[in-house]
């Protein structure tokens, strides 16, 4: 399998653990991957963005323009930042809940994302979750990153079976929290089946 995919958000959400779950499980299932992360201020709500490359034709860990077969957005305006990564029949997974930055308390410019889900929408092949409502039957959006995985895996744009990520879920989760995780990327597997019916 060759696969190239971005992974962006900002500090907090999770994008780190949910690219090593992804390349543990490319590794788990045979195959060779390259993996990198640029973190700006992340522990301040900066962006993150990881980039996972799997298969024989990845000569480096960062993902060329244009070369991404998916992008998973864990915020709309960092969608919108990365989407030149986004190759012509690639797939964006967005989160339709903007995360505002520190600034906006200072300065306030009305930012809630709305405008950037449009954009998204005219742009590209998306598949829009909102991190409010999927993550509250787990009573938290901590769980968001698992669930947003979840999708890419139900969508089969992933190219990694759903038992593979589980065990790697089990290996890299606090173990009070596996159940709950596990339960989050179900649940998140289901919405992306039901995304490419």
């Amino acid at each position: 399998m060759n696969k190239d995919i971005l992974i962006c958000g900002v500090g907090g959400q999770g994008t780190v653990l949910a690219s090593k779950i992804i390349a543990a499980s490319a590794m788990q299932e045979g195959s060779v991957v390259h993996s990198a992360e640029t973190i700006g201020m992340a522990q301040r709500g900066g962006p993150v963005t990881s980039h996972v490359r799997v298969g024989e034709n990845a000569f480096s860990p960062l993902i060329p323009s244009g070369s991404a077969d998916i992008i998973l957005a864990f915020e709309p305006g960092e969608a919108v930042r990365n989407l030149k990564y986004l190759k012509k029949d690639g797939i964006a997974i967005v989160n339709t809940c903007a995360v505002k930055p520190v600034t906006e308390s200072l300065n306030p410019s009305g930012y809630e994302g709305t405008a950037q889900v449009e954009y998204l929408r005219s742009r590209c092949s998306c598949i829009f979750v909102s991190s409010d409502e999927v993550c509250k039957p787990f009573g938290s959006s901590k769980f968001f990153n698992i669930i947003i995985l979840g999708v890419a895996a139900g969508s089969g744009r992933l190219g990694i079976s759903k038992e593979t990520v589980l065990a790697q879920i089990e290996k890299r989760v606090p173990q009070k929290f596996i159940q709950t995780n596990k339960n989050a990327f179900l649940a998140g597997f289901e919405i992306g089946e039901s995304a490419v019916k």
